[in-house]
């Protein structure tokens, strides 16, 4: 499985940090959709679900949040703690979040709007899925 983690660039000084994120740069995409998770409550995990075409970019703007990630025939887990780092998840990536720190605000920037249909909700039906090649 290709992981692909993206740096962003820090700028900063005695009175804080900036870090830009900038479409079609360190986003490598049309930006039409962002949101941010925050609050998450100690041992909730989220996520649970693969997209169909969209692509989307998370990075943590504090604390920090792990990401099990699976293409249907090898898993990874990644830990976004490090702002100056941000996490690329590919279509029929199958990705839950969990171990979210107290203080966490992950933020996921997407190339395309909310659509259900887009969704894999059921991780049997992403296997088969896979397996049946429609990920090529």
């Amino acid at each position: 499985m290709n992981i692909q983690l993206v740096p962003l660039q820090k700028h900063g000084d005695e009175r804080g940090a900036l870090f830009a994120l900038e479409e079609q740069r360190n986003i490598p995409f049309e930006v039409k959709r962002i949101y941010y998770i925050l609050d998450t409550l100690s041992g909730i995990r989220r996520g649970f679900h693969a997209h169909k075409a969209t692509r989307q970019l998370a990075v943590v703007a504090r604390g920090s949040c792990k990401f099990h990630m699976d293409d249907g025939k090898e898993t990874k887990q990644i830990e976004l703690s490090d702002p100056a780092t941000a996490l690329l998840i590919e279509p029929y990536i199958w990705h839950e979040m969990y171990d979210f720190s107290d203080d966490c605000v992950l933020i996921v920037i997407a190339d395309d709007y909310y659509k259900e249909s887009d969704y894999i909700r059921e991780y049997d039906d992403f296997i088969k899925r896979v397996n049946s090649g429609e990920n090529s």
